[in-house]
């Protein structure tokens, strides 16, 4: 299969525009927890700290720390364990950030924090220190990603309009820990279900069957992220068979098997 001409990104309507923050460290509290599947959770901080916060990139990090108690001075709280999220969505003038976390396997300090933490627990938010925004309006979307990966999508998905064309491919272990996210009509919304599969083994496996004839017409805009061995598929398809130029996608693994401590690149 011949792949398509890559796109040059100076004719694109759209672009990825970095953008640098001030970075700044948060106290907060746990104020609310909501299950959406058996194996995912979304929870509300709150405090006056978190006035102010903003987030203006679907794919934003912050980093959130997990005390075990109260912290005695902010240095403690600072030396508490650590992992990156990305913002699902906040009020900075009320000082309200929600977050999500999938709660499966054998699940982090995060995750066990979000399920079992009791309300009015304590928390630090670092960040975020920069941010890839999307500026200009895609011709096509194509997000894919496991749970990890799904509040950044639901956050992308805020950006497409009315008109917007493309696919969301969403990868989960089977039917009742499928997550859903909110799309325009002519944007296809797939769900995988891996089974008793490795991670993103559903989803790499959609990537490798979609051909040149399912690339949308235009300048597109690709996301893909899950654990870290999605990225050769993602880019396989993005860059190799659908010729996007590299400044118009986003291919990372938000996390990598075996290791608790890995972060995906900003």
């Amino acid at each position: 299969m011949i792949p398509v001409k890559s796109e040059a990104a100076a004719d694109a309507p759209f672009r990825l525009e970095r953008r640098g923050l001030d970075l700044r460290f948060r106290f907060a509290r746990l104020a609310d927890r909501a299950w959406i599947t058996p194996g995912y959770v979304r929870v509300r901080l709150e405090g006056a700290d978190l006035r102010g916060f903003d987030s203006p990139g679907a794919d934003d990090h912050i980093r959130v720390f997990f005390p075990d108690g109260e912290p005695a001075s902010v240095d403690e709280l600072r030396a508490a364990p650590s992992r990156e999220y990305t913002p699902l969505a906040w009020d900075g003038e009320e000082g309200r950030l929600d977050l999500e976390f999938a709660v499966h396997g054998a699940a982090g300090i995060g995750a066990v924090w979000a399920a079992t933490a009791p309300i009015g627990a304590p928390a630090g938010v670092g960040g975020p220190r920069g941010s890839m925004i999307v500026t200009g309006r895609p011709d096509g979307w194509l997000l894919a990603g496991d749970e990890t990966a799904v509040p950044a999508i639901r956050r992308f998905a805020r950006l497409m309009d009315a008109d917007a064309v493309g696919r969301i491919l969403l990868e989960s272990t089977d039917a009742p820990h499928a997550l859903t996210v909110d799309a325009p009509p002519s944007v296809v919304v797939e769900q995988l279900h891996r089974g008793e599969g490795p991670a993103g083994s559903a989803l790499a496996d959609r990537l490798d069957r979609l051909t040149v004839a399912d690339r949308p017409v235009g300048g597109v805009f690709g996301f893909v992220a899950a654990e870290q061995s999605i990225v050769k598929p993602g880019r396989a398809l993005l860059l190799d068979r659908w010729g996007l130029d590299p400044e118009h996608a986003i291919v990372k693994g938000y996390w990598k098997r075996g290791e608790a401590e890995y972060h995906a690149p900003h």
